[in-house]
């Protein structure tokens, strides 16, 4: 059976390929006429008649099997004829591609034979291409030749190269890990101090805030002792007035008694002019006596509401005080457990001038 041909097939293997279709067709064709004629024959009356029973069966037979050799047949040949057909236009087809492709061809070597004999003034004979042939392939191998001696040199350059490269490569490699080496060395350098500074840091931090905690506990001393003598200041002063305010009373007592005793000396002395001149003086006495008896009295009065205001101020402070000591106390607490050391310092600060400004408004 013929192969299909392909692109890649020359011209004289298609042509081979078409003549064996033809071969095949035409067997083919004879086999189709053979057995139409075989089915076509009919057999002897006689042997029919005599052999009509015993070989019914078999002539059955052999027709179905005709008759199936027969459209297998018809099948093989229409499918042989679509690829026949197939066949013969695609061959139609490279031929005629083939065809343009050899007239391309003769037009080209024409033109290049009419451009070498305008260039060179070259005669074409029949020596002509043989020359060109022998002149072609002698270029040929010279440049083979150039391009083989390039190829080495160009072979060599890239070993040299590639050996260079490798030889960089090596020395990057060593340079790479000496400076990864290195590298890992200043960061293990740089943790050691950071950690060193760190240390210092939260020493010296430290140090500061037991210096605060002591400062601040100094201040509180300080504080209270101000407090304290304040407060006895307070109390001397309250026991001072107080004193003023009893004497003071006395007196106002003694004066009345004066003034009674007075009337009571005027009335028992004579009349007449000495009667009238010790009425004038008690008169005049007893005025006096009760111009110092409301003297006095507004004395004790401005003393009490004094030592009034004063015990209420006194209350006021205490509290105040306290209500300090307290807040003051919260903060020392706080500083203590480190949660708020520069702000608590800040503000016992705060309500110490605060105090202080207090007590200075007070005085």
């Amino acid at each position: 059976m013929a192969t299909k041909p392909t692109d890649k097939n020359t011209k004289a293997e298609i042509l081979t390929a078409y003549n064996q279709l033809v071969e095949e067709k035409k067997a083919l064709e004879t086999q189709v006429k053979n057995s139409q004629k075989q089915t076509a024959i009919p057999a002897p009356a006689a042997t029919i008649v005599k052999e009509v029973v015993k070989s019914e069966p078999k002539t059955i037979m052999n027709a179905a099997l005709i008759q199936d050799k027969v459209n297998n047949t018809i099948a093989s040949l229409d499918s042989l004829q679509l690829g026949f057909g197939a066949a013969v236009s695609e061959l139609s087809e490279k031929l005629t591609t083939e065809a343009a492709k050899l007239a391309e061809i003769r037009e080209g070597v024409t033109a290049e034979i009419t451009d070498l004999q305008t260039l060179h003034s070259l005669e074409v004979d029949e020596d002509t291409f043989e020359e060109l042939i022998e002149s072609y392939e002698t270029s040929s191998k010279a440049f083979g030749e150039e391009l083989r001696e390039r190829q080495e040199a160009a072979q060599q350059e890239i070993q040299s190269l590639t050996k260079a490269w490798n030889k960089e490569q090596e020395q990057t490699g060593i340079a790479v890990k000496e400076r990864i080496e290195l590298d890992r060395k200043n960061s293990q350098r740089e943790v050691q101090e950071y950690k060193y500074n760190l240390d210092l840091q939260r020493k010296l931090d430290r140090e500061q805030y037991e210096q605060q905690q002591a400062a601040l506990y100094y201040e509180l001393a300080e504080i209270k002792e101000a407090q304290e003598k304040a407060w006895a200041e307070r109390e001397l002063a309250l026991a001072e007035r107080e004193k003023t305010f009893n004497e003071t009373k006395a007196k106002v007592a003694a004066f009345v008694q004066d003034k009674e005793k007075a009337i009571e000396k005027a009335k028992g002395e004579g009349k007449g002019i000495a009667t009238y001149q010790a009425k004038i003086k008690s008169d005049l006495y007893a005025k006096e006596v009760e111009g110092q008896k409301r003297f006095y009295e507004g004395r004790i009065e401005s003393l009490e509401d004094t030592i009034s205001n004063q015990g209420e101020r006194l209350n006021s402070l205490s509290k105040q005080l306290e209500a300090a000591l307290k807040q003051v106390q919260d903060l020392a607490v706080k500083a203590i457990e480190g949660s708020a050391n520069a702000n608590s310092y800040q503000t016992l600060k705060e309500i110490t001038l605060e105090q202080a400004k207090s007590q200075a408004k007070t005085k």
